[in-house]
């Protein structure tokens, strides 16, 4: 079976219109509007697929969408973490890694374990130290980035570190979640690799578990993709079909939800720098993500999200609802991370309503 290609899409057009028009099956008379959904393990002979571990038409809209907001390839996997993985199997076995010392807790554990069991050398730094950063990368294998990084919002210069990376033909990968490609284009920098929870903003209904990776659409970066293709498969990191049509139709509001998040999100980071009882509050200027200290320690910051009645006290971010996790009750955080730090991931309700139910949290505890 060969999947069903995608409807052409114009040139020209803005993320905002392409996220809409992306992934979906070329116009005929009484053809269905949206992506198919196709539940099957099984394809009948002399197709391109012959199993469903190796392809579904539903991944393939979904990868054809993510890929064109991307500007690359994509290609979709079974969770976020599935995804982190496979970027790093992308790493040589002993190879040297330089890595943010704060950043998301699946990608600092995954490689304290692998530097414990002796398959990686991790080099840890600041990444908003640029010459730090430049100097590590002599004699090493990968650069892992994020920006804004999880939970502290720091911000790296992407274009100088990737530009140095390749200069020195270190591989590049960026976790691009936070930011989304409504907001920042790695590929466009020079990144070799984007990875994304699709679980957080993609998806945007805290309803799915999957991650994406994209690679460039140019030789070397379609060489990535088969390897990352290969580690998929024979690692069974595959994602199901009902979750990806789910995460697709999610896609489709993408730009609207990053836009109404972050303009609440410049609104509550204001008022919240002018509360007695928030010590400190970072937020780089855009996105949906403001991390706040609050006075009182660590039971201070359970307080305050134990006493909010719209803001959900939950691990994640990125859905259509605000939600407040203190990071730190987190098993292996980084001890970089405050104790008494907040990680707010701004939904998209009315900013006074959020506001109001957030102060009267603060003024509580």
């Amino acid at each position: 079976m060969t999947p069903t290609p995608s409807a052409p899409v114009p040139d020209g057009l803005s993320p905002a219109t392409r996220v809409v028009a992306l992934g979906r099956e070329p116009a005929a008379p009484g053809a269905q509007v949206g992506a198919p959904l196709v539940l099957t393990s099984t394809y009948h002979a002399g197709g391109d697929v012959v199993y469903a571990r190796t392809g579904n038409p539903t991944w393939s809209a979904f990868e054809a969408a993510v890929g064109d907001l991307e500007g690359g390839e994509a290609l979709v996997l079974a969770s976020g973490m599935a995804a982190v993985t496979a970027a790093l199997s992308l790493l040589p076995h002993g190879g040297t890694v330089v890595a943010p010392d704060v950043a998301y807790n699946g990608v600092v554990s995954t490689l304290a374990e692998r530097e414990a069991e002796g398959s990686a050398v991790v080099r840890r730094v600041d990444v908003t130290d640029t010459d730090a950063v430049v100097a590590a990368l002599d004699g090493a294998h990968l650069l892992w980035l994020e920006s804004p990084t999880n939970p502290l919002l720091e911000v790296a210069e992407l274009p100088v570190l990737l530009a140095a990376a390749r200069d020195r033909g270190v591989l590049t990968v960026v976790d691009n979640t936070f930011a989304t490609p409504i907001l920042q284009r790695p590929l466009e920098m020079g990144a070799d690799v984007v990875v994304h929870s699709v679980t957080k903003y993609l998806s945007g209904h805290s309803d799915v578990l999957l991650g994406v990776v994209v690679t460039p659409a140019t030789d070397a970066g379609r060489a990535l993709a088969a390897r990352l293709v290969t580690h998929r498969t024979l690692h069974g990191a595959i994602a199901g079909p009902m979750e990806v049509w789910l995460a697709l139709r999610g896609l489709r509001t993408l730009h609207l939800r990053v836009e109404r998040a972050n303009a609440n999100a410049l609104v509550l980071a204001e008022r919240l720098a002018g509360h007695p009882a928030v010590v400190r509050v970072r937020h780089p200027g855009w996105g949906a993500i403001v991390s706040i200290e609050v006075t009182g320690g660590a039971d201070g910051a359970d307080g305050v999200a134990a006493a909010t009645r719209i803001w959900v006290d939950s691990t994640s971010l990125g859905g259509v609802e605000s939600q407040v996790e203190r990071r730190r009750r987190i098993e292996h955080e980084p001890a970089q991370v405050p104790e008494n730090l907040l990680r707010l991931s701004v939904g998209i309700e009315d900013v006074d309503d959020l506001w109001r139910d957030l102060a009267r949290a603060l003024d509580r505890a």
